[in-house]
């Protein structure tokens, strides 16, 4: 036993190599969750209005600013792979692409601010809530661009497995972001009371400072000199062709696969209210299963990344491996507190709801966390195994096969089922049957071996061998 464990714990790959780079990225991606906390209870206590404001209008802006952020962020499995080629002269160069291609739609995204009324007129909520998404959003369009940039350049360092910096980073952009809510949202130190726009303006401030922070270490000269992050500032079209070719696919599955959600969830609203409460709730308490699974597959990305960089696939292999092999322990672990002992994640959502309500709404989410305990153990695949295919540039396999099922497998059947007057249940049936499905696609794709012959960076020129010292004439 003690052989086995050793066997996949050290070395290139091994389990030990995986948790020290996984866990820095699982407390940074724990972070925007951090803030999303705060920002809604300061707002809860501000006003209810503005606290559901800001979730439809946040809800709105980040499927939209996704698209860019999926395609921005692959810049640290550019940054990967040129670091296991030990090409680090090209790492400055490809994280300047991504800070253009940041810049760019960054501020298309402006484009957006003269239309915001008309879009959430269209929604239909009530005059006090639109006023207040119509603000909200805004803001966060404007905010946008720092987001994308901290987010391109973030992955200059995650790319090189320096995680901790990431993490550091974002520590000190949460805090940014936790003071200036209090501060702006209530008008506290003789700034004036802000509300809404109060918690939107602190979040695009703490983008702000992270993106400062990132620059700040970008430019040390090591990096100067190494990486060339200051000389390799100059547009590369080619790389730029590059980045959009392999992390586009990556952007447009990431923002198609947050719209699928967001149509389920309605669809399941349509239902009645507390299916839509309960389905909320199964999703919130998911999210202590999915958010550590995010750093553990970001972890694999660049781990793929660099071991293909090496041409080593053989230590891709394991390193995906070994990353199945500890979330799955994880998986398991919550999945039987999921079946077990429910009350324990149920009872915090306790507050503000009368007893019978309650008791209705918590048989609900205990059988819809059966769902989650069920689909969890195979969401560790598709987490795990997607993203070695994502580290090797096979990005455009996983766009077409998450689009695709999502809408085939989850989203029409529910249409369907909630149009026909079915259970709650039966469009959970779905959204299993599509996390399950999708894993297995994904691990059989892994299997195959075909991404182990791909690679997002160009391959380097070939040195001509050494001339001997003497020339030598055929006899």
């Amino acid at each position: 036993m003690k052989e086995f464990v050793l066997k996949h714990w050290e070395g290139e790959g091994g389990c030990s190599q995986i948790i020290r780079l996984a866990l820095p990225l699982i407390i940074s991606t724990g972070m925007s969750s951090v803030q999303m906390f705060i920002d809604r209870v300061f707002l809860a206590h501000y006003s209810t209005d503005s606290m559901a404001a800001a979730m439809q209008a946040g809800i709105a802006s980040f499927s939209i600013a996704s698209l860019f952020l999926g395609t921005a962020s692959y810049v640290n499995t550019f940054v990967a792979q040129y670091t296991g080629a030990a090409r680090d002269d090209r790492c400055g160069p490809a994280v300047w692409q991504g800070i253009h291609f940041s810049i760019l739609t960054g501020l298309a995204m402006l484009i957006l601010i003269p239309f915001t009324q008309g879009i959430f007129n269209w929604m239909g909520h009530d005059e006090s809530i639109r006023r207040n998404e119509v603000i909200y959003f805004q803001i966060m369009c404007v905010g946008t661009l720092p987001m994308l940039v901290s987010s391109a350049l973030s992955g200059f360092f995650s790319g090189r497995s320096q995680t901790k910096v990431v993490m550091y980073v974002h520590l000190l952009a949460t805090l940014v972001n936790i003071v200036l809510d209090y501060v702006l949202i209530f008008g506290k130190f003789g700034f004036p009371r802000m509300g809404i726009a109060g918690a939107a303006w602190a979040t695009v401030i703490s983008y702000i400072s992270s993106m400062l922070m990132f620059f700040y270490l970008f430019f040390n000269k090591e990096y100067r000199v190494k990486s060339a992050t200051l000389s390799g500032w100059r547009f590369d079209g080619e790389l730029f062709y590059r980045l959009i070719r392999y992390g586009l696919p990556n952007g447009i599955q990431f923002m198609l696969d947050v719209c699928a959600f967001a149509v389920f969830v309605m669809l399941v609203g349509r239902i009645n209210k507390s299916a839509l409460t309960a389905t909320s709730m199964a999703f919130s308490i998911n999210t202590l299963a999915f958010m550590p699974m995010l750093g553990f597959g970001m972890a694999v990305t660049i781990l793929v990344g660099q071991s293909l960089g090496r041409n080593e696939p053989a230590t891709a292999v394991r390193s995906t491996w070994s990353a199945f092999y500890l979330t799955y322990i994880y998986m398991t672990i919550l999945a039987l507190c999921y079946w077990l002992f429910p009350q324990i994640f149920i009872y915090p959502y306790r507050v503000g709801i009368t007893d019978s309500d309650f008791a209705a709404l918590e048989k609900m989410v205990r059988n819809l966390l059966l769902f989650v305990a069920f689909y969890c153990l195979f969401d560790t695949g598709n987490i795990v195994f997607s993203g070695a295919l994502k580290g090797a540039g096979d990005t455009r396999f996983v766009m077409v096969i998450t689009v695709v099922l999502s809408w085939v497998v989850m989203v029409v059947p529910s249409f369907f089922a909630v149009r026909n007057g079915k259970s709650l249940y039966w469009p959970w049936s779905f959204a299993t049957a599509y996390v399950c499905i999708l894993a297995l696609v994904f691990l059989f794709r892994f299997l195959t071996g075909k991404w182990k012959n791909m690679r997002v960076i160009e391959t380097a020129p070939k040195v001509p061998p050494e001339l001997p010292e003497v020339p030598t004439v055929g006899i």
